[in-house]
Order: C-alpha cells, then structure tokens, then sequence
C-alpha cells in the first residue's frame, strides 16, 4: 500500500489523465500485494474493488460489471465440471490409465502430464485442458499423501505445475490455445490490414512449444527434487480403488457424456455463445441430472481464486480505460537508449520484456488487448516487421510463469489451494529468462525463413 501511495505523491506527467496515475498506483500496490502476499490474495482482489472506487478511478457500478465476464463464467464452470467429476470418481480411472501408461517413476510421470497437457491445449484450449486434467492430478497427490503419511509439497507442487505450464507453452502454439492470439490475429487485420491465417501462426510458433517442453520438464525436475520418486504404491493403490469401482455405470457413463458434449461444445460454438455460457450449461446439467448436488459445488470449488481472476480482468479494463496502460508502455520504450532503438532485437526483447511485466499483474488476455496496439505501434515507427512484434507480444504473454495471475492455466491449477505463491517464483525465473531467449534466437534465424512478412 504504501508503494501506491508513493504513485500517487508523485507529480502527475501531463501526458497522464488523473484516474490513469490512480491506476497505476492501484496496479503498484496490487503487483507488491501479489509477489509477497502479506494477506490472503482474495482479499487482494476485494481491494482491487475497493481502491478503484474510492480513488475516483471508475463507479460502483462499473467495477462490478467488469467483474464478471465470460472469461470468468468459464473459471467457475470448469471447476464444477471438475468437482463432477471427481464425485463419480473418475478421476481416479483417468489417473490410473496415466500411470499405467507411463509407468510409476515421478520424472516419466511429470513428463507424461506435461506432454499431454502440451498435446491437449493445442487445439483445445489450456484452460479446457487445465480443467481436464486438474482433477486428475490431485487425485495421484491425495493417493500419495495418505500413503506416505505426509504433505510432500515438491511432488504436489512438480506435478501440478507441469500442468500450468504444459497448457501455458502449448497455448501459444495455435491461434485456438487462447484468447490472445485471435485478439493479436484480429490486431493485425484492423491496424495493418494483415491476415495471418491460422497455418502461418502454427509455422512461426509452435516450434518454440517443441523446444519448450524438454526445458520446462527439466526445469520442474531442479527446482522440484520431490520427497519420493516412485508412486509404485499409489498405482496399486488406484488399481484397487478401480477394481472395487466395479464396471463403468450408467452415471459414469452419463459423466463423461456431459464432459463430452461440453468439451464438443466449447470447440464447435463457444465462438457465438461463449466459453463460460457452454462451461454453466455443463455445471448446471450435472445438476439437473442428480449427479452432484449444490453443495458439492459449494465445498468443493476454490471461490476466492475465482475473485482474484475478476479482480484481475477488471484492473486489466481499468489500465485500457484510463490510458494508464498506454502510458506506461510508452514510458518504459522512450527510456531506452537511442542507440536501443535502431536494433530489432533490442525492440523485440524490450517488446517481450514489457509484455512479461504486464502480465505478473493482470491476465495475459487483457494484458495483449492492452499492449497490442501500443507496441505494434513502436515496432512500425522504429522500422521492426508488425507481424513479428505481434507474434513477440502474444508469445511472451505465455511466460506468466512468476504469478498464478498471468495465464489461464495457472489461475486454474492455483484455484485447487495445493500450491503457495513462491511455488511459481521458483521455477518461474528461469524458465522465464530462458523461454524469452529461445523466443528472440527464433525471431531471427527461423522465422525469416517462412518469408518476408514474418521477418523482424
């Protein structure tokens, strides 16, 4: 709070509306408020509420409608799809059938939950894919638990992040891993009268996925060396759960039917009705249906980290409105030295970095809605290709790896109160640092390759 109030003690740039240096100083606070968590974070995100109200940013009635949103909808739907779930215990077969698949060591299990996820969020969607797959997880972490007598939080922590950052690397491969890239595709169409079709966007991104992997999973396993090695027992342990389950049931069966029909559901028209709109329909028929009751929502969805999620998209909408995110995206690019700006890599890292820095505090959607423009814009002016800039700022919005806030995916799996915050912080830097880099080599040996338009 106090590193707000110094934002606001400063003099105001003339360049800075009033309610945009009240942003940035709720922005401040909030990023402080997030990386040392001195409060629990849902309280954060009631503060967030409260300061833009209070300091004059925006009305009471606008801050509540930008709380919620479909983005939202969809958080809270696919946690219920995954409380569902987990009440007809299918999630202990679908953990089963992973650990026979890739045998009991914690490395190859790790990997194996990393690629599918990877594989999975490709063509579907990492928060889909992190919906699908979460319960699973905490199925084999539970198992473990009560086998080893102990609360093992480097396994939870190595296999619930392979998770996150599976969905979150493989989300930048296809226009269809998230929001962000359509809204980038459509940037291009808008401001430059550019279509990059969605061959071309797999063509310059999805081979820094395929680099990405190997160095994510060996990143986990460093920063991560986990109290067992083996879950030998826990696979025993699931195949007598599913044995004693008996044969598929007609619930089960019903189950993964409504799982299926909203999993066809967010592919086919979740682009006219919306992501979150399909997400209740799922939550609300299992309801309907008898297969969960009201109060397994109740106990079993994380509804604090869903606030923190709206809190985020409406300090997102709040820096968009008051010009503060403009500003401050300027700010940072006119500081750099003037011999900085006649080299495209300079441009492009700081164009990366800007992006990495928006997006530890606010969503990445909101963060390239915001950004796109202003950055698109520098790139233009100091003579860097606006495809390659726009590939550079949707791509880097995927290394969210220091925050629980950035991406989708993580939002998720932290929405499970398994993981603390520096359990980010610690394999996040690195693989941060090294995803960047990988980023710009490719920017400039590969991607010139597929032709002129993608040329730095």
């Amino acid at each position: 709070m106090l590193a707000g109030a110094l934002i606001l003690l400063l003099p105001r740039p003339s360049d800075l509306s009033v309610e945009g240096q009240r942003t940035l100083a709720i922005a401040v606070a909030v990023a402080v408020l997030f990386v040392t968590e001195p409060i629990p974070l849902p309280a954060v995100a009631l503060l967030i509420a409260v300061m833009q109200v209070v300091l004059g940013v925006t009305g009471p009635a606008r801050v509540a409608s930008t709380f919620m949103s479909d983005s939202v909808f969809f958080i809270m739907g696919s946690l219920m799809i995954g409380v569902a779930i987990v009440k007809q215990n299918l999630d202990k077969r679908f953990a089963y059938y992973l650990l026979r698949a890739t045998g009991s060591d914690v490395r190859r299990i790790s990997a194996g939950l990393l690629g599918v996820s990877a594989l999975l969020a490709s063509v579907v969607g990492e928060h889909t894919v992190a919906a699908i797959m979460l319960p699973v997880c905490v199925t084999l972490i539970r198992l473990t638990r009560e086998q080893e007598q102990a609360q093992l939080p480097r396994l939870t922590a190595l296999l619930l992040l392979s998770i996150a950052y599976g969905c979150a690397l493989a989300a930048l491969g296809t226009p269809s891993g998230g929001a962000r890239n359509a809204v980038m595709i459509d940037y291009w169409r808008r401001l430059y009268g550019t279509e990059v079709s969605y061959a071309e966007w797999v063509a310059h991104a999805y081979p820094l996925v395929l680099l990405l992997i190997p160095v994510a999973v060996w990143t986990l396993r460093r920063s991560f060396p986990t109290e067992v090695t083996d879950l030998q027992r826990t696979l025993v342990s699931l195949r007598r759960l599913v044995r004693e389950e008996g044969r598929w049931d007609a619930a089960d069966l019903i189950t993964v039917g409504v799982f299926a029909l909203t999993l066809l559901a967010w592919v086919t028209v979740s682009g006219t009705i919306g992501l979150g709109i399909v997400a209740l329909a799922g939550a609300s028929l299992y309801l309907v249906l008898g297969l969960v009751q009201w109060e397994d929502y109740n106990a079993g969805v994380n509804w604090g980290v869903i606030l923190l999620y709206a809190s985020a998209l409406s300090l997102g909408i709040a820096m968009q409105g008051t010009g503060a995110a403009e500003w401050l995206g300027s700010v940072l690019l006119a500081s750099l030295p003037s011999g900085a700006l006649g080299l495209p890599v300079a441009i492009l890292a700081v164009i990366g970095l800007v992006t990495i820095l928006f997006t530890a505090v606010m969503s990445s959607g909101p963060a390239v809605a915001v950004l796109g423009p202003v950055l698109l814009n520098v790139a233009f002016l100091s003579g860097v290709g606006v495809v390659a800039a726009g590939f550079v700022v949707a791509i880097s919005s995927a290394f969210a790896f220091l925050t629980p806030t950035g991406t989708p995916a993580a939002r998720i799996i932290y929405a499970s109160g398994y993981l603390r915050q520096h359990d980010f912080r610690r394999p996040g830097l690195a693989l941060t640092l090294v995803s960047l880099a990988l980023m710009l080599v490719l920017a400039f040996a590969y991607w010139p390759l597929l032709g002129p338009r993608g040329s730095p």
